[in-house]
């Protein structure tokens, strides 16, 4: 039995989210960035990451959480909420090419930098998802192992690069049928993995990615 929404709950647990923001602010720091990705580990196109900076008043936004324990709907409508309410976002996507020449580790750091520096107004201290950033001296910084479900403004980032990518994701089943990536935002699925076999990759497959690595070298 699917349990009933609370919003007293709900607005309970967001409150909670920002724990660590507040823990920030009172060492003094008042622009408090999350960093977050989406896409690492999927098998095309880019890695998309998003910073945000959210208010300081901690701001109740329905339903925040980690974009992966919530719906497509849910996201969508934080997406636009996160935007209207964030003091300064931004979104970069770190492309095919620079994730097989890289490794996608490394064109994720990269990748992070990057939405930081982006940010119309620069925060003085950064939350990441487990990933260890250096963002310059200017700029503190603190990761924390899934910062994504229990920090407020990562868990905004997070949900800002999902939509972005998921958005992407249904521009390249338009122009690369037969792949599912409506369905499986370019991760390695059975469907994917058999539209692999049976039709190649395209363009913007990973090509330092198994099984595509595989496939490649197979047909070559």
């Amino acid at each position: 039995m699917m349990k009933k929404f609370s919003v007293e709950a709900d607005m309970e647990r967001v409150k909670n989210l920002y724990h660590y923001e507040e823990w920030a602010r009172e060492r003094g720091f008042k622009l408090i960035a999350g960093v977050d990705e989406a896409g690492r580990g999927s098998l095309v196109g880019p890695v998309v990451v998003a910073a945000v900076i959210l208010p300081n008043e901690n701001l109740y936004l329905e339903r925040l959480n980690d974009s992966k324990q919530i719906s497509a709907h849910v996201r969508e409508i934080l997406f636009d909420k996160i935007i209207s309410a964030a003091v300064s976002h931004n979104v970069v996507e770190v492309s095919v090419e620079e994730v097989d020449t890289l490794n996608v580790y490394r064109a994720t750091l990269i990748g992070m930098k990057r939405a930081v520096d982006g940010l119309k107004i620069q925060p003085d201290f950064v939350f990441t998802d487990a990933m260890k950033v250096d963002f310059g001296e200017k700029i503190k910084t603190d990761s924390v192992v899934h910062g994504d479900a229990l920090i407020a403004s990562i868990s905004a980032a997070s949900i800002i690069a999902k939509v972005t990518r998921d958005r992407l994701a249904e521009k390249w089943a338009l122009e690369y049928p037969g792949y599912g990536f409506e369905h499986n935002k370019g991760y390695g699925t059975r469907e994917h993995m058999q539209a692999i076999e049976k039709l190649g990759a395209t363009p913007i497959h990973r090509k330092s990615f198994d099984p595509v690595r595989s496939k490649l070298a197979v047909s070559c």
